[in-house]
């Protein structure tokens, strides 16, 4: 028995391709839902307005735009240089997730799913900086009972929400991962 089996340490496989490729499924299948939530807001609620509201009020479905990037970072900079920074920058990230998602062997199964859950989110936004000039387009509105100051956390939408829960998903998986290796 080798030392990585008695210490319970499972060595990672290099993936076969159907295994690089269902994940991105959940990348298309994000983009799908974002762009499809994010139509049906602009077509059936008036921009800067309550659309719906549910569980009392808890979650609101309001249409804003948003033409920075999260938390609205960068609303001051110039048209032309947000225009830019906004489209490039995410551009460049999506790239290096991509190229790190297809080249990397170190991945779990579970962490190529959390990865190509993160692309599907930063891919739906790249779409709406391309074809919405007027920003990205935000609709989950959910009250944060003063935590951290918010009463309502900024309004978002399915990508981001893919992005943020992937992405910490991904990091707690890693961190679990090296843990595992350390022992």
């Amino acid at each position: 028995m080798t030392e990585d089996a008695r210490a319970g340490v499972s060595r990672l496989q290099e993936p076969s391709l159907r295994g690089r490729l269902y994940p991105v499924s959940l990348t298309l299948a994000v983009v799908l839902v974002d762009q499809v939530t994010k139509a049906l807001v602009v077509a059936r609620v008036d921009p800067y307005t309550i659309g719906a509201e549910l569980f009392g009020g808890f979650v609101r479905i309001i249409h804003a735009r948003n033409p920075a990037i999260a938390f609205s970072l960068g609303h001051g900079l110039p048209e032309p240089l947000r225009g830019i920074l906004f489209t490039v920058l995410p551009l460049l990230v999506v790239a290096a997730v991509s190229v790190y998602y297809w080249r990397s062997s170190d991945l779990t199964a579970g962490q190529r799913w959390l990865l190509a859950g993160v692309l599907g989110g930063g891919v739906g936004n790249i779409v709406d900086r391309v074809i919405r000039t007027e920003g990205v387009v935000d609709f989950i509105d959910v009250e944060f009972f003063g935590i951290l100051g918010f009463d309502r956390w900024p309004t978002f939408n399915v990508a981001d929400a893919s992005v943020v829960v992937c992405g910490l998903a991904f990091v707690l998986a890693v961190f679990r991962q090296e843990r595992r290796r350390q022992r």
